[in-house]
């Protein structure tokens, strides 16, 4: 008796769930689909299913404050810029960034995503390099750090940037460490494990501690070192980062950024500390110093998540696509994408522009990997060519676009990444940095196989059952 009633309520709850698809929503017909079969197919399922990875309701009521603290944030410098741009005399530092300029402008309009142009941009694909990199700046510090990731582990390597950090805090520099509840809490990370940090006078900051909640969660990686230097890219704080975890060797990408790039990236950690904590960190000049003129690469950080209108990551990688005339070379861990993006690749392909994608030759999730096969398969045969990285896992998220533009940051290709988590991207218009991504590409192609057409044809039954299962759920979120 008790289980009927259970089930009755089950289904009287799906079809509200329903009606708040479809009425409230507005989600992608698609996804609102997805949602209504597995809600009435597999109603317990269903239901579940819809308390982790739905309620799209819920985050539009829960980061509506946060969208329009971030956009009175940021209206000032956007207005002044978007001037500025409206100028036919106005010049660019780079050809790159005058053969983009349409690209620059709809990320300006869409995310107020301000193009800084006196930057060094600086690559790193190896954990030991990148953290390296940052070790050395946190010593360098002499008036504050502020770090947001989505995991900050503690093991080895999440102790030894903790203990970094509150030495800093000891010797009276500022300290802000911004990570993700369910991030670092997978990592064996608590509030206990950073007490070194905050007896020392440094400040923690937990975002959305809701555990039970998969979507929302901040996928950011960001380190900024006094206003003038800044990291941003794929890794997390921890073991696995630096090849040491099951996955074992570990491929990502990360960029450090010195000049005024570094201010924006500044932008972005004040905003989540922010809503994060209600600490109201103010706009102050020991905060955002003149960064000088290190380098003359034209950046902008690009920020999506679910606090925003559009979802300007995706569509600044389309406009990139779309802006291609000789190649685009693409990384990423997962490929889970829409139509749009689908459309956008398969036509630059049967345009003649050289189209490659690389993936992981081994899943860390084995449904999105199944799922992402099937969307690689559908570009085959447009003529998108297709590799599986064979030297470890590949986790990098970055485009490049006829090696003079592209993107790094912590944006997968795939749903979640548009709608559901927030996320960071720098993109950067300089075709010495495109270079250097585009040897960085090839570099991994002799250790990569190619999915020829004729190769994904003759997958098993299998693996053809596994994609296609995959393949319909992938729209849920």
């Amino acid at each position: 008796m008790e289980l009927e009633i259970s089930i009755a309520v089950i289904l009287i709850l799906n079809v509200i769930f329903a009606v708040t698809i479809v009425f409230f929503e507005r989600r992608n017909p698609t996804a609102a689909m997805a949602w209504l079969m597995v809600l009435f197919l597999l109603p317990p399922v269903g239901f579940f299913l819809y308390l982790l990875f739905g309620q799209n309701y819920t985050r539009q009521r829960m980061f509506v404050v946060k969208e329009r603290e971030d956009r009175r944030f940021l209206r000032e410098v956007f207005e002044e810029q978007h001037r500025e741009f409206a100028d036919p005399r106005y010049r660019f530092t780079t050809p790159e960034a005058t053969a983009f300029r349409e690209t620059i402008v709809l990320l300006l309009r869409n995310n107020r995503a301000f193009l800084t142009e006196k930057n060094r941009v600086d690559v790193y694909t190896r954990g030991e390099d990148k953290f390296g990199a940052l070790f050395a700046a946190i010593r360098e510090a002499r008036h504050h750090i502020h770090m947001e990731y989505f995991v900050v582990n503690n093991d080895e390597l999440g102790r030894a940037v903790v203990h970094a950090l509150a030495e800093k805090a000891r010797a009276g520099v500022e300290v802000r460490l911004l990570f993700d509840a369910m991030g670092t809490r997978a990592g064996g990370g608590s509030r206990k494990a950073f007490s070194e940090l905050t007896d020392a006078g440094g400040k923690i900051g937990v975002f959305f501690p809701s555990f039970y909640r998969v979507n929302y969660r901040n996928h950011r990686k960001i380190a900024v070192i006094d206003g003038v230097m800044g990291f941003i890219g794929g890794f997390n704080i921890g073991d696995t980062y630096l090849g040491k975890g099951p996955l074992g060797r570990w491929r990502d990408t990360a960029i450090r950024i010195s000049g005024s790039g570094a201010q924006m990236l500044q932008f972005r950690f004040f905003l989540d500390w922010n809503y994060t904590t209600g600490e109201n960190l103010v706009l102050d000049g020991r905060y955002f110093p003149d960064p000088g003129a290190p380098g003359t690469t034209p950046v902008q950080i690009v920020s999506g998540g679910p606090d925003t209108r559009w979802n300007p990551i995706k569509e600044g990688y389309i406009k990139l696509i779309n802006s291609a005339r000789e190649s685009v070379y693409i990384q990423t861990p997962y490929f889970i994408p829409d139509g749009s993006v689908t459309d956008a690749l398969r036509l630059a392909a049967l345009s003649g522009v050289d189209v490659r994608i690389m993936i992981p030759c081994k899943p860390d999730h084995p449904f999105v990997y199944w799922a992402t096969l099937s969307f690689i398969g559908e570009l085959l045969d447009a003529g998108v060519r297709a590799y599986t990285y064979d030297d470890g896992f590949l986790h990098a998220k970055t485009i490049v676009v006829d090696g003079k533009a592209g993107s790094v940051g912590s944006a997968n290709w795939d749903i979640r990444s548009f709608r559901l988590n927030f996320e960071a991207n720098a993109f950067f218009y300089d075709a010495a940095v495109g270079a250097e991504l585009v040897r960085v590409f090839e570099e991994d192609l002799a250790v990569s196989t190619e999915i020829t057409p004729e190769r994904y044809r003759a997958r098993s039954r299998l693996v053809r059952m596994k994609e296609s299962v995959s393949r319909l759920f992938s729209p849920l979120g």
